[in-house]
């Protein structure tokens, strides 16, 4: 993965000309190519629950958030998208340089109004775009099992747009846990839940609506806890 970031890295900064939809469409076949690596070296696959679900029209994704496993992962099964992440990450030599050309919104934790001003506003643009938005509403990497305070973001950008939110759960941090070089083989399950129309929603409403379903959804998912019950 390393290896093939660095060498994938310098062609996609070469693809800053070309419109979003090529740079995107050229630079997500490494997040293809890593769930193919994924596969055939560590015998990790995947299974999608409530494929369904995702709506014809650019939404904002909320999503669990275990490992690095589903940052490829979001790539390969919805449409094009862009993230909201931390500015400093595009500081990363080559991984950063790549991400840099998908147009992210890169924002300073430290400065939370003016960074929920810069979500909103350019998170919008995006989804006018037909650009998907990605937010982890618990903001890093929680262990399997566990579960972290979910922050508002999300759910204020799509009170202020009006557009639909799809929460997704999955246990991938089972099997590629936070700070781990090793994989366990095994099929990670994710789940796409039915998108939720914020309109007449607040914003307190909505987000506490999209924590009880992802966790929900978590609870049925999570293999550890189902193992620890049955012992």
């Amino acid at each position: 993965m390393v290896t093939t970031a660095i060498l994938y890295s310098i062609p996609s900064v070469l693809t800053f000309p070309f419109p979003f939809e090529k740079r995107y469409a050229f630079i997500r076949q490494w997040a293809r190519f890593n769930i193919w690596c994924l596969k055939k070296v560590c015998g990790l696959g995947f299974e999608v629950k409530g494929i369904e679900n995702i709506p014809d029209k650019a939404s904002i994704i909320l999503c669990k958030h275990q490992s690095t496993w589903e940052t490829f992962a979001l790539q390969v099964i919805f449409p094009q998208q862009i993230w909201i992440l931390k500015k400093s990450l595009l500081k990363v030599p080559f991984f950063g340089w790549g991400l840099a050309m998908l147009e992210p919104i890169a924002i300073d934790r430290s400065a939370k109004k003016k960074a929920m001003e810069q979500i909103i506003e350019q998170g919008d643009i995006r989804l006018k775009n037909g650009r998907w938005v990605v937010l982890f509403p618990e903001g890093t990497r929680i262990a399997p099992g566990k579960k972290g305070t979910y922050k508002s973001g999300g759910a204020r950008l799509a009170v202020s747009t009006g557009q639909l939110v799809v929460p997704v759960a999955h246990n991938a941090g089972e099997f590629w846990p936070k700070h781990s070089m090793l994989k366990k083989p095994g099929k990670i399950t994710i789940s796409i839940l039915p998108p939720i129309d914020p309109t007449d929603k607040t914003t307190t409403e909505l987000n506490a609506l999209v924590e009880s379903l992802i966790e929900e959804e978590m609870s049925k998912i999570t293999t550890l806890q189902q193992t620890n019950h049955t012992q």
